[in-house]
């Protein structure tokens, strides 16, 4: 059964409220959630920013029957139930979705700038799906993870058309980003004609105590790496006298392959292409920001 979606909540949260009484937004959100009958799957969801999906979602239809008038907000994260919100109570009593809000007199749409005309009517921009079953945190959630798994699809073919150095080079800075370098360490990449197996070293202190060796394969994304070259890695690093490394690749790994990194003595850490792209992008390297956004919400100091 799929998770209710953040309109779902809106009668619900209104049935909480019915007997007029003040309450609290999240005790509000908890006993709407039981009358949803959540399950420990539902309630474990977790939205991009970390947030519960599931509290997200009630309180955007708390926000939203607030601006229907069905709800007042006296106080700082306090609701009670208006006259408006009794009579959708009784007019919807199996629930109602967003599509149903215009129609209550006096609802303030967030959604568009101006009031829809003949000559102008209010349609979705071309391209743009309507999906009322994401709330509006989850709409902007739901676009970035869009636009950052289209630059990871970028940031792949564009290292699978260069050279084995520059993909090297990149790694070695994408971990520096990541801060193994500590704050006076260093990277190293290795010659290409005598690395034994070692493409790179990161010393994470200034005298080179503790050394990650680092081992970077470009292939093309339908390849798989198996347990051989994670076994030949291995031994790279034994015959280093090393006891950790990274094996980062442009495509992914076999099973089995995995299952031999996991059970090694030594520490050694599989980065896929599908990982490699989430971490260029999320630590700046062979990205740049294109766009700031800022998102604003109430400052209910301000009114207090």
């Amino acid at each position: 059964m799929p998770a209710p979606t953040w309109d779902q909540y809106m009668i619900p949260s209104l049935q909480v409220l019915v007997d007029g009484q003040l309450q609290r937004s999240r005790e509000i959100v908890a006993r709407a959630a039981d009358l949803l009958q959540l399950s420990e799957n539902d309630r474990a969801v977790l939205i991009p920013s970390g947030q519960e999906q599931w509290k997200n979602r009630g309180n955007w239809a708390l926000s939203y029957l607030a601006r229907a008038g069905a709800v007042e907000r006296p106080s700082r994260g306090r609701y009670v139930i208006t006259e408006v919100g009794r009579e959708l109570l009784e007019t919807h009593p199996d629930g109602m979705t967003e599509k149903d809000l215009p129609s209550v007199p006096g609802y303030d749409s967030p959604r568009l700038a101006q009031k829809p005309t003949a000559a102008a009517p209010a349609t979705p921009a071309p391209g743009v799906e309507e999906r009322t079953e994401l709330d509006p945190d989850e709409q902007i959630e739901n676009g970035i993870a869009r636009i950052h798994a289209d630059v990871a699809d970028q940031l792949l073919t564009r290292i699978q058309a260069q050279g084995p150095e520059f993909f090297e080079k990149a790694v070695l800075d994408l971990l520096m980003a990541m801060g193994y370098g500590g704050a006076e360490g260093s990277a190293t990449r290795t010659q290409l004609s005598r690395d034994g197996g070692i493409d790179g070293i990161i010393d994470q202190d200034a005298l080179g105590l503790s050394r990650i060796y680092v081992q970077a394969k470009r292939y093309a994304s339908d390849n798989t790496v198996g347990r051989p070259a994670i076994q030949e890695f291995v031994g790279a690093l034994a015959d280093n006298a090393a006891n950790q490394g990274v094996f980062l690749t442009t495509s992914r790994f076999s099973a089995d392959a995995q299952k031999y990194a996991d059970q090694v003595q030594a520490r050694v850490v599989l980065v896929d292409g599908a990982k490699l792209a989430r971490l260029m992008i999320r630590c700046g390297v062979g990205v740049q920001i294109r766009r700031t956004v800022q998102i604003v919400d109430v400052d209910e100091n301000f009114f207090e």
